[in-house]
């Protein structure tokens, strides 16, 4: 039986494999076209995750796209299935990939909620965000 510290299945995620990952679901947005995409580095701060990623869709139909591409390609890259929540409405869905923890919104729905500012921490310099839309 192999012993939990030693074997590398149970290791913890290295920090290359962890930005792979960041990497990952900031291109799938991008190709995907998300708008205002923001990435919050939590490290340090929370444990939940290494990062928190926002990004809005411009549809419910864009939102459930967006978050099945993205489960799809995390599973192919590195062979992981991510937990998701909300996808049967699509307002605000849930990607959980451990390291990375992804919010998908409807504009409407995202500037209801705010999570950017809640989980800034005030410190707007370790908040990174696309200008594309």
């Amino acid at each position: 039986m192999p012993d939990p510290e030693t074997d590398p299945a149970k290791a913890a995620p290295q920090p290359a494999d962890v930005d792979k990952l960041h990497q990952l679901v900031l291109q799938s947005l991008d190709d995907d076209q998300a708008v205002e995409v923001v990435s919050i580095p939590l490290g340090g701060k929370s444990n939940i995750a290494d990062h928190m990623v926002i990004a809005s869709g411009r549809s419910t139909r864009q939102v459930a796209s967006m978050a099945n591409k993205l489960a799809d390609r995390v599973k192919q890259e590195f062979g992981k299935i991510v937990r998701i929540e909300g996808l049967p409405t699509a307002d605000w869905v849930l990607i959980d990939a451990d390291d990375v923890i992804v919010h998908l919104f409807r504009p409407e729905v995202r500037s209801f909620y705010n999570l950017e500012r809640m989980w800034a921490f005030g410190d707007d310099s370790s908040v990174s965000a696309s200008q594309d839309g």
